[in-house]
């Protein structure tokens, strides 16, 4: 199985020069938790997480009508292609403790994204368990927000 099989297809994502507001809105609309960064060309730049936008904006007192996604969101991103074997998707999420992942194609252009839930709901669940095991364990030093 590939993420391709689990992947949830062209998912909701911005520019760099959305502000914070406009962001956290469309994650609300879309019932989502990260939001890929584009550049023109829909190549991803990085990634904003709610968790991004609360401690790198909020809990920082940012106007967040008009401080723009760039200033908050995690880059480089760490994505994964459509062929990526659910197992080594895993491996990436793991060793980088993060919960989503974008799905990029030969371009680097976003065309889906992977989560947690895909995982705990589109597999047999045999990864899940280890998968969120590994991600929730504290790091000591600085904390990945993505």
């Amino acid at each position: 199985m590939s993420v391709k099989d689990i992947m949830t297809p062209e998912p909701a994502c911005c520019k760099a020069d959305s502000t914070i507001q406009e962001v956290a809105k469309l994650m609300a609309e879309m019932d989502c938790g990260e939001i890929p960064v584009v550049d023109a060309n829909g190549r991803v730049q990085g990634v904003v997480t709610d968790r991004d936008i609360c401690c790198r904006a909020v809990a920082q007192g940012a106007n967040c009508a008009s401080v723009p996604i760039s200033e908050v969101m995690s880059s480089p991103a760490i994505t994964v292609t459509p062929e990526t074997s659910i197992q080594d998707c895993c491996a990436v999420m793991e060793e980088h403790m993060i919960r989503r992942v974008p799905v990029v194609d030969q371009n680097g252009c976003c065309c889906g994204i992977v989560s947690q839930a895909d995982f705990a709901t589109k597999t047999d669940g045999g990864v899940v368990d280890e998968l969120v095991r590994e991600i929730s364990t504290p790091s000591h030093g600085s904390a990945n927000l993505q």
